[in-house]
């Protein structure tokens, strides 16, 4: 089979949806694989250790490509160029991108959406979700802890103690737990809040307090994902949250619903009424944001 890899078409991008050691796995089965030159360059891998595992370059003539892998959506002119069966591989977010989709079928082309692939014991070594939202709320931390005007550990000097930064999370999925073990690693005193009373558990697990607010009922569906809340819901949860937001130093939200825009569960006036100098990571900014005044891509 014919296998394409193509630079990625998001300026902020910084990954590759195949490395060099992956073409040599596939040149051993027998497919032909051509890239497009500096494909991996952001992420490292210069143009040269693609030809050396056995790929050869290809130009914007993607007609003999049978199998096109990508880490994102396409833009249109990469699907008007494909040819007609051609099989592609991505996180399409299929449920947003409802043109392209349509394209693909009217082109006669195979989407497999990665984002779609069920969260089964033989499907995990095909999660993208999951390993890339733990690489997410990992660096989630590291930013908020770079970007903090203090220490995130207690310090403590002749001249006196400096008390630990606190850190809150919102959400407790892949990403959520990934950020409060970073920032306990980092000696920050972590809170975490999650509407599945079932995460409490995994919270405090990791050395973190769970924030519990006993009047909102659990909002677990069948597949462990949050449901979206009612509006009666979402106004208690406002409340609570913004009571424990006063004496926090950074935040950082992970809340999303599949298949849907994520909730806005920060508001401008609960920002407003947060620590001077304190930072705000918003984990689902491209997906529409968990806070009011995100912009996706910027500081």
């Amino acid at each position: 089979m014919k296998i394409g890899i193509l630079n990625e078409t998001d300026s902020v991008e910084k990954r590759v949806s195949v490395v060099p050691e992956s073409i040599k796995l596939l040149a051993k089965n027998g497919h032909e694989i051509f890239f497009q030159s500096n494909c991996g360059k952001s992420a490292g891998f210069p143009d040269e250790e693609y030809t050396n595992a056995g790929a050869k370059r290809i130009d914007n003539d993607l007609k003999k490509i049978e199998l096109l892998i990508l880490l994102n959506c396409p833009k249109k002119d990469i699907i008007n160029n494909l040819n007609k069966e051609t099989i592609l591989i991505a996180q399409f977010n299929s449920n947003k991108n409802t043109e392209l989709v349509d394209q693909l079928k009217n082109n006669n082309n195979t989407l497999l959406a990665m984002e779609l692939v069920p969260r089964i014991a033989r499907a995990q070594k095909m999660d993208v979700l999951s390993s890339q939202a733990s690489i997410a709320g990992y660096k989630a931390a590291l930013i908020a802890a770079n970007n903090l005007g203090k220490y995130l550990p207690m310090m403590m000097t002749a001249a006196g103690t400096i008390p630990p930064s606190k850190v809150l999370v919102i959400g407790a999925g892949v990403a959520g737990l990934q950020a409060i073990a970073t920032s306990k690693r980092l000696g920050a005193n972590v809170e975490a809040f999650d509407v599945r009373a079932a995460a409490a558990e995994q919270v405090e697990s990791l050395g973190a307090k769970f924030l519990k607010q006993e009047s909102l009922s659990d909002a677990e569906d069948k597949g462990g994902y949050a449901r979206e809340q009612t509006k009666d819901e979402k106004l208690i949860q406002k409340e609570f949250i913004k009571s424990n937001l006063t004496n926090i130093d950074a935040l950082i939200t992970t809340a999303a619903i599949p298949g849907k825009k994520a909730p806005i569960i920060i508001t401008k006036d609960m920002v407003e009424n947060m620590k001077p100098g304190s930072v705000i990571i918003d984990l689902s900014a491209e997906s529409g944001g968990n806070v009011e005044l995100t912009k996706p891509g910027e500081i």
